[in-house]
């Protein structure tokens, strides 16, 4: 059997946001394997399934430069070691110096910005004599980039911070919606900013991951749900589907047909059906597209009319705006995702609980 330590119950910790002890049962249960463990404890319903990327301590700025146009945009991340250098005067020139390099020679790469030059130096020298100038290392960790093709539109939002940044591009085809266009689309990216969409739709998953995701998530609701029957409150529902890609149109079909059988039931006279099915059968998806609602893009309520999914609310600014207006591509920076943690000494504390 492996030897379950102290670092590798705190590794398991920080993955999952679950209790001490519980991770060490599940590292115990799975032999050490701490993916194996990471997956036991989302099946059991202990997982909180927080970001190790949400408490990581990076500092720097993320920094996105748009054209006036919407024709064009860059998002930049830029780290710094301290975030009394990350507010600094000659940081803040250098971000701005670097992102509009970045924007105006549509640079969307590190190793297209290494082959740039700016202020009569290439750009990797440059970035030496700030370091040498500010005195602490600086690293331009990523850049992304989008240029619209004909009727597209891309932009883009930054959080106030610095700390969160989002790009969107769109299709659109009335040119003399542009504008119109161009702020819904900064709209968006502001929702996208704040609720953390992992990816644009639900045609990113694939049926292994849905199965996996499901586990996991009934696993959640049931262990809720003891709780509010501990309190005789309402117990929650425990959905058959969580994801629009297993809602096929036989699933929608029979769902109509179960609606219809108890409208009849009901004695509702059949005049009125056709207003009462389309509701049913949009609270239906609704209840049965749970992580599509956490981690999709459009399958999110809009922080800005939360009655609409993104989905929904891009549709009625189509009809508003008589246009027809996509969604094209989705790019999230958050500042320091993926970035370890310099190891701290915890083990007191978790041997003190492991006895």
């Amino acid at each position: 059997m492996a030897e379950i330590n102290a670092q590798l119950v705190k590794q398991l910790r920080e993955m999952t946001d679950a209790g001490m002890m519980d991770c060490k049962k599940a590292l115990v249960e799975t032999d050490g394997d701490i993916n194996k463990a990471v997956e036991y404890l989302r099946e059991k319903g202990l997982s909180k399934a927080a970001k190790k990327a949400d408490r990581i301590a990076s500092e720097g700025v993320v920094s996105i430069k748009v054209s006036a146009d919407f024709s064009k945009a860059v998002m930049i991340e830029i780290n710094s070691e301290t975030d009394f250098v990350a507010k600094n005067d000659g940081f803040k020139d250098l971000v701005e110096k670097t992102s509009n390099l970045a924007k105006d020679m549509a640079v969307f790469s590190l190793e297209n910005l290494e082959k740039s030059s700016i202020d009569g130096m290439g750009y990797g020298e440059y970035l030496k004599t700030q370091i040498a100038k500010i005195g602490e290392n600086i690293v331009v960790r990523r850049i992304a980039g989008i240029t619209a093709g004909t009727n597209q539109i891309v932009n883009g939002y930054v959080h106030s911070n610095g700390r969160v940044g989002v790009l969107i591009s769109a299709s659109y085809k009335d040119k003399k919606n542009l504008q119109a266009c161009g702020e819904f689309i900064r709209n968006i990216c502001m929702h996208a900013a704040a609720m953390k969409p992992q990816v644009l739709d639900y045609k990113s998953f694939d049926l292994d991951f849905i199965q996996k995701e499901k586990i996991a998530l009934i696993a959640e609701v049931e262990k809720e749900n003891e709780e509010l029957r501990r309190l005789g409150k309402p117990l929650k529902h425990i959905p058959e589907y969580i994801s629009r890609i297993e809602i096929t149109d036989d699933v929608l079909k029979n769902q109509e047909n179960a609606i219809k059988e108890e409208l009849k039931k009901q004695n509702k006279p059949e005049a009125i059906w056709d207003r009462i099915i389309p509701g049913q059968i949009d609270r239906f998806i609704a209840d049965n597209t749970l992580i599509d609602q956490r981690m999709t893009l459009l399958g999110q309520f809009f922080v800005m009319d939360d009655k609409k999914t993104v989905a929904q609310a891009i549709e009625h600014k189509s009809k508003e705006l008589n246009d027809q207006i996509e969604i094209l591509e989705y790019i999230r920076f958050e500042l320091g995702e993926g970035i370890e943690k310099k190891v701290e000494n915890f083990a007191e504390e978790v041997m003190a609980q492991m006895k």
